[in-house]
């Protein structure tokens, strides 16, 4: 692995950041896709038993012989990215400034098992609106960081880097920038640091935008359900039963996981595959929604930074102790129509107080930056219309 920043005397400067992976660790993982030990085929007909034998394969022959990292290492070091530290920890960011007037600074969070990589088809279209169908009143400044632990960002030695410390330092972050008034917007770990935000951060921004906005469900009314309310449910339901094993394991042992999956680049695969095949707006299969490409670009990532163990722990931090207290400062939902944690307006209502736009595109799942940059851009411009 190759990184390079500029020293500084003072470590809170913010310094120019590139990565380049080293050309024998690219010939490393090439070797260990060869030399996988699979398991046996599943001895059931669909994925119920997770990632199927055969989709793994493949996907695996893909990444040693097709695949190409260095195409995505050239759109990343297209763009200007740094590290500064912040409460002793060094934190990568891309911050893109657009040429618009009064543009709105905005900083964009991703979640697990996402990165900065889903994140980089919506910069242009929210810095350069004016070339993607919108106006120059619609311009962001554009901060998108890697979370602690993950990617380019350092990996905490010590606990206590949960959702509210992470969002303070993102505050000091884009204060840093020298943005005393911004927006924020984030999805899975993301919308809980947004939220988080807008909560400890009010009086320093304009306000705050989520794409999976968190509710107490015994404070919402169950009566009369309409049918994007039914099948929100029936989703929260399936998940609940099927779909939080990595979740269990994440918030409980991430170090023991941690082992297997960055010495195994097959197995990394596998545990960030499954979540694009069940998180995604597709009928069974994550291509119809993102191409080989996208997925082993974010999983890449985590492979050449070896981040599986250091990214898990933010849910030993964080899962069993979730806010959910109100947020009073002006916000935006958005509820995608296969997040897994979807609700309705009058849902999103119980917890976000002063909620001034709610959007339900008709299409995109968990990952709706990646999925549907399109869309995902719009509901976030027509939120923040509404606080500029």
């Amino acid at each position: 692995m190759s990184v390079v920043s500029q020293p500084q005397a003072d470590p809170t400067v913010i310094r120019p950041f590139t990565f380049e992976a080293a050309e024998a660790d690219l010939e490393d993982l090439r070797a260990r896709i060869a030399a996988t030990r699979w398991p046996g085929k599943e001895p059931v007909d669909d994925q119920s038993q997770g990632v199927q034998l055969a989709t793994i394969q493949a996907l695996a022959r893909y990444w040693e012989t097709d695949y190409d990292w260095r195409k995505c290492e050239t759109r990343l070091g297209a763009l200007p990215q740094f590290v500064t530290e912040i409460d002793g920890l060094d934190i990568h960011f891309i911050h893109v400034r657009s040429e618009h007037e009064n543009a709105l600074p905005l900083i964009v969070t991703h979640g697990w098992p996402g990165s900065i990589v889903e994140l980089l088809k919506i910069i242009d279209p929210l810095t350069n609106p004016t070339a993607h169908g919108g106006s120059a009143s619609d311009a962001f400044h554009v901060v998108v960081p890697s979370l602690p632990g993950y990617a380019y960002s350092d990996q905490p030695s010590a606990p206590g880097w949960d959702v509210p410390r992470i969002a303070r330092a993102w505050n000091t972050l884009m204060h840093d920038l020298g943005y005393e008034r911004y927006g924020a917007q984030g999805g899975d770990w993301g919308a809980m640091i947004t939220t988080s935000i807008g909560q400890q951060c009010s009086a320093d921004v304009t306000g705050i935008h989520t794409n999976m906005p968190l509710v107490n469900f015994a404070d919402c009314d169950m009566t009369d359900l309409t049918e994007q309310e039914a099948t929100a449910l029936a989703r929260v339901g399936e998940h609940a039963e099927w779909g939080m094993g990595y979740s269990s394991e994440q918030s409980t042992r991430p170090q023991t996981l941690g082992y297997g999956l960055t010495d195994s680049a097959v197995g990394q695969c596998a545990w960030i595959l499954e979540k694009f095949w069940a998180w995604t707006d597709n009928d069974g299969h994550p291509e119809q929604a993102l191409t080989k490409d996208q997925m082993l670009d974010d999983i890449s990532l985590y492979w050449f930074t070896a981040t599986a163990a250091s990214s898990a722990r933010l849910y030993w931090e964080s899962f069993k102790a979730v806010n959910m207290d109100e947020v009073a400062c002006p916000s935006g939902v958005s509820s995608f129509p296969k997040e897994i944690l979807g609700v309705s307006e009058r849902w999103a209502r119980t917890r976000f107080t002063d909620l001034r736009w709610y959007g339900a595109p008709a299409r995109g799942g968990h990952f709706a930056a990646f999925e549907q940059p399109e869309l995902f851009v719009d509901e976030v411009r027509g939120f923040f219309r509404t606080v500029r």
